[in-house]
C-alpha cells in the first residue's frame, strides 16, 4: 500500500510499543516517518534500520515532548528539511500509578507535562505547516481509562481525558482547513508494560475482555493508519476505542 507516499509523518514516542507499531505501519504505506524518541536511542535506531531494510524511509529525531524548549525547534527543523508535516501521531506518554492520596505532585506535574501539555506543544508546532497546506491528519493516542477510569490511575486518566477534550475542540477549529483530528483509545494491549504484570493479573484482565484476549500493538496501529489516510477525510473529532469490548 502506498496511499501515504510523499507524506511526512511525525510519530512521538516511536521507539517501542504502540508507537513503534504505528511508525512501522505508516512507513509500510509509503510515509516518510520521523521516529521520535527521548532515551531509547538503540531501540529507535533499530526501528529505523528495520524500516529502511523493508524499503521504507525515515529519520530519527530526539526530543522530549514534555520540554517546551525542545519541541518547537525540533519540529521547525523537520519542516525546514522536508518542507511539510502531513501527519502527527501524539503517542508519547508516561504513567504514574498510585492511589490519589499517594500521588506525588512531581509525578502529577510530569504526567501533565508529557501526556497533556506535550500533545498541545507538538500539535501547535505542526499546525502551522498544516494550515498553510490546508491538509493534515492528527491522531492522539489516549486510553480506555479516560472513559472508564481505573483505580490507581486518576492522574493518568485525567491527562488522557484532557487529550480527548482537546481532540474534539481542535477538530472543530481546523476542519474547514482540511485537517482532521481524532483519538485512538487502546484497552489492554500486549506490550512490554503488560508483560511486566503478574500472570494472574494478566489472566484477570483477559477474563474481563469480551473478545477473550489482549489486543496487539499492530491492531492499534491499523486504526491509526486508517485515520491518517486520505480515506478518513470525513472522520474527525472522534475517539475510537480499540479494546476488545472491554469498554463500550
Amino acid at each position: 500500500m502506498t496511499e501515504l507516499a510523499g507524506q511526512v509523518a511525525v510519530v512521538t514516542g516511536a521507539s517501542r510499543g504502540i508507537g513503534r507499531a504505528v511508525a512501522t505501519e505508516l512507513a509500510s504505506r509509503g510515509a516518510f516517518v520521523i521516529v521520535n524518541y527521548v532515551q531509547q536511542a538503540a531501540a529507535a535506531a533499530a526501528l529505523l534500520a528495520e524500516l529502511r531494510g523493508a524499503g521504507a524511509a525515515g529519520e530519527l529525531v530526539q526530543f522530549d515532548v514534555g520540554d517546551a524548549e525542545q519541541v518547537g525547534p525540533a519540529v521547525d527543523q523537520i519542516v525546514d528539511r522536508h518542507g511539510r508535516v502531513d501527519i502527527l501521531v501524539n503517542n508519547a506518554g508516561v504513567s504514574a500509578n498510585a492511589l490519589l492520596p499517594r500521588l506525588r505532585e512531581a509525578a502529577w506535574d510530569r504526567l501533565l507535562a508529557v501526556n497533556l501539555t506535550g500533545v498541545l506543544r507538538c500539535t501547535q508546532a505542526v499546525l502551522r505547516p498544516m494550515l498553510r497546506a490546508r491538509y493534515g491528519r492528527i491522531v492522539n493516542i489516549t486510553s480506555i481509562v479516560a472513559g472508564m477510569g481505573n483505580a490507581g490511575q486518576a492522574g493518568y486518566a485525567a491527562t488522557k481525558a484532557g487529550v480527548e477534550g482537546m481532540t474534539r475542540s481542535l477538530a472543530r477549529e481546523v476542519a474547514a482547513r482540511g485537517i482532521t483530528v481524532n483519538a485512538v483509545a487502546p484497552g489492554v494491549i500486549a506490550t512490554a508494560m503488560i508483560d511486566e504484570l503478574p500472570e494472574t493479573l494478566r489472566e484477570e484482565y483477559v477474563r474481563l475482555i469480551p473478545i477473550g484476549r489482549m489486543g496487539t500493538a499492530q491492531e492499534v496501529a491499523a486504526v491509526v493508519a486508517f485515520l491518517c489516510s486520505p480515506e478518513a477525510g470525513y472522520v474527525t473529532g472522534q475517539v475510537i476505542g480499540v479494546n476488545g469490548g472491554l469498554y463500550m
